[in-house]
């Protein structure tokens, strides 16, 4: 006969809890097995089989047929047996049912906490699973509560914490409030899954343009690296797979409907974005944006690098308390080293590329000029020489003169 009630229970707990209803039919198998062993003395000889599909249980006793019975639990009589069925002798098995009512009331109480158990157990061990694949990567959540000055922030089926140290320090939250945070870790702890997210981390503003432009999404857009400073400013260098995509424009948008959403998911943060280059010097260039820059010296093997600005862009090119400046250096990882034209020339940093250039190019070409003019006058001269060719020109120009 179907056990419905137990059908109906198991396929809701499956449901609503992700909690697979096989894995239940076996906790419920070992819970009547535990109730057994606790009403029983011996319990080696009870088994329990379930049926998947109706959930109708069956609790068995493996009993030894005997003349004379010493230990109930595991023997039963000849006559008794024979009741059951006719064809038992002695030292047949027999397996007689017990019913739900044969076990005692503590027994049955130490079922049902076993079960109750394995449920929290499972609950646990299934969220764990769901939030730690979602580690690094980008979730919705809303705001809850202050415990102290950290934030519980409810992301669904589990609740997060956003210490005070991932906070941006310029917002402000308030409960109900729903925001986009970075799954930072997911440890499992005896309390359930343990989940700690931020909203300052570098890569929260790399998932963002992950969801925002799809060219990033389907990897033709890459970006290579950023470099942020939470609530105020970020740096992002993007590079193109693709020679007819433009990564900047791609990930600007229309009208700059793109960074614009995700800078008001960011309190308004400002985001620069460049174009990677594989040249150090360029990409120091780029990243130094929007300020103009004169010169580069890169050093790859030293990781630094000399950059000569006009005198009015320097402070551009440092920012606000080096902001500037800093933020490109964590973009390129170089040290960068930033004077104006005026500083670099009084401290002999500044190579005049163009007068050089210039200089190198007119005394190669007059030596060059030179050269030519000689060993084309001489090649002439002799080749007129050998044949008469040129007094005979000279003679039929002044003829017609």
């Amino acid at each position: 006969m179907a056990n419905t009630e137990l059908l109906e229970a198991l396929t809701m707990l499956e449901k609503e809890k992700n909690i697979s209803k096989d894995s239940m039919l076996e906790v419920i198998e070992n819970a009547l097995l535990t109730a057994c062993k606790n009403n029983f003395e011996n319990a080696d000889n009870m088994k329990v089989t379930i049926d998947p599909k109706t959930c109708e249980y069956h609790v068995l006793a493996e009993k030894t047929v005997v003349e004379k019975v010493n230990d109930p639990v595991t023997e039963i009589s000849l006559a008794d047996a024979q009741d059951i069925s006719g064809s038992f002798n002695l030292g047949d098995q027999v397996n007689i049912e017990l019913r739900s009512q044969d076990f005692g009331r503590i027994a049955a109480n130490a079922a049902k906490n076993v079960i109750l158990q394995k449920i929290r157990e499972e609950e646990r061990s299934v969220i764990f699973n769901e939030y730690v694949d979602k580690e690094h990567t980008v979730v919705t959540g809303t705001i809850q509560r202050y415990i102290g000055k950290n934030i519980s922030v409810n992301l669904g089926r589990a609740d997060a914490i956003l210490t005070e140290n991932e906070q941006i320090k310029s917002e402000h939250y308030e409960p109900t409030d729903r925001i986009k945070v970075y799954i930072l870790e997911v440890r499992d702890t005896q309390k359930g899954a343990r989940i700690r997210v931020s909203r300052t981390h570098p890569d929260l503003v790399k998932c963002l343009f992950e969801q925002e432009v799809a060219e990033v999404r389907d990897g033709i857009v890459e970006i290579k690296s950023v470099a942020r400073e939470a609530g105020n400013r970020t740096k992002v260098a993007v590079y193109s797979t693709d020679e007819d995509v433009d990564p900047v424009g791609a990930c600007v948008g229309m009208n700059g409907a793109r960074v614009n959403a995700i800078v008001s998911e960011l309190g308004n943060e400002k985001i620069d974005i460049i174009e990677w280059d594989d040249n150090p010097a360029k990409m120091i260039e780029n990243a130094l944006s929007p300020a103009k820059v004169i010169s580069v010296i890169a050093d790859s093997d030293e990781k630094s690098a000399k950059v000569v600005v006009p005198d009015y862009q320097l402070s551009l090119a440092i920012g606000r308390e080096g902001q500037n400046a800093r933020l490109a250096a964590r973009l390129t990882g170089f040290k960068i080293d930033i004077k104006s034209e005026t500083q670099a020339r009084e401290a002999g940093d500044f190579l005049d590329y163009e007068n050089d250039y210039e200089d190198d190019y007119d005394e190669d070409y007059d030596e060059e000029y030179e050269d030519y003019d000689e060993d084309t006058d001489s090649e002439y001269l002799e080749s007129t020489e050998e044949t008469g060719d040129a007094d005979d020109d000279y003679e039929e120009g002044k003829s017609e003169s």
